[in-house]
């Protein structure tokens, strides 16, 4: 976050309180937080029409649609907070399809006693993010639990874009003799949460990676159109991503360990705490598929762009029925990268 990161100015919030029952109950005082929090930092031309819908333009394209639900523990870490998340998480969805994110939709759900300042905080968050993209929240709702159902906040958030002609990326297009890449290291999100939920002081802070991929996505697609996968590995990781897509293929996948890119902070946190860097969750790396010969142009590309300049070719896509993702360890062995057992994370994203 940088020194000029409007957020920075929200240390004190003109919104005292907490949240009560009344803020959900379509009154005064619902009017009144929608008015002076959601309205005040999230406006745009869409939110200014204060209809139950927003009237959007018309577009010329195919229209690809995502939406997500975003819980996690804790609400703020270092990095992000759960309301730029939710825009970068949703906007990327779109984006692994190879479309442009046009719009986005939120609904908050918050718990009776939530503090209000905080929760500014977060649609001040949410607001920058979107803003920083170029992607408005042009619709929203909010309701309110009672205390101890709900767990402080839920954001649920809808993102629509256009996808030109032509573009066809999709998980079931992987072919043996494809490349495998990643934008970035893997993990940095996943130990930023749990280092800041389990209290862990290490010697270098770990900041999550949460950032919207759409622009990098479009730099991709103009230097090589013909990917064929791209996707985001949140939840489960590099693993779980990886066995979605052998899945989809029905194809094998052979990567090499020396060759995932890992900062060697959360390769340390990650041997103390015994994990795996592949399970554990990313929110602003990507993983691309495509045929061998366009894998060197498309590493350039992803390297010359600010968000991924740690990118590498990390494997290749070979003819298997089992459609196991499998490893060459450093010491020079093969093992299975099968799917996590159980909840490493909880609530990561």
């Amino acid at each position: 976050m940088s020194a000029n990161d409007p957020r920075l100015a929200v240390t004190t919030s003109s919104v005292r309180g907490a949240v009560d029952m009344t803020h959900g109950a379509g009154g005064r005082a619902m009017a009144e937080l929608i008015r002076d929090i959601f309205q005040r930092h999230l406006a745009n031309e869409f939110l200014a029409q204060a209809n139950d819908a927003a009237l959007l333009g018309t577009v010329c394209g195919r229209l690809v649609m995502a939406t997500d639900a975003h819980v996690i523990s804790p609400l703020f870490f270092p990095g992000g907070d759960i309301g730029a998340l939710a825009v970068h998480g949703t906007i990327n969805d779109v984006a692994m399809m190879g479309a442009r994110p046009l719009w986005l939709s939120a609904s908050f759900i918050l718990e009776e006693g939530f503090p209000l300042a905080d929760l500014e905080r977060i649609v001040v968050s949410m607001a920058f993010a979107a803003r920083e993209a170029g992607v408005p929240v042009v619709t929203g709702d909010t309701k309110v639990v009672e205390k101890g159902k709900g767990d402080g906040v839920f954001i649920s958030a809808t993102a629509v874009g256009v996808l030109a002609d032509g573009t066809d990326i999709s998980g079931s297009n992987a072919r043996p003799g494809d490349a495998i890449l990643v934008s970035g290291t893997m993990g940095d999100h996943g130990v930023a949460i749990l280092s800041k939920r389990e209290h862990l002081d290490f010697e270098t802070e770990i900041i999550s990676d949460s950032q919207a991929l759409h622009d990098l996505v479009a730099a991709m697609l103009g230097s090589v159109p013909g990917i064929r996968v791209l996707r985001d590995p949140t939840r489960g990781g590099l693993s779980a991503t990886l066995n979605e897509i052998a899945q989809q293929s029905k194809v094998g996948m052979v990567i090499r360990e020396a060759a995932v890119p890992v900062k060697p902070e959360v390769a340390a946190a990650c041997e103390l705490l015994g994990l795996d860097p592949l399970n554990v969750a990313n929110e602003g790396k990507l993983i691309a598929i495509c045929v061998a010969q366009d894998a060197e142009t498309l590493l350039a590309e992803i390297r010359a762009h600010p968000k991924g300049r740690d990118a590498a070719i990390i494997g290749e896509v070979v003819t298997d029925q089992h459609a196991l993702v499998r490893m060459k360890t450093r010491l020079g062995g093969m093992r299975v990268v099968d799917w996590i057992a159980g909840e490493q994370l909880p609530r990561i994203c």
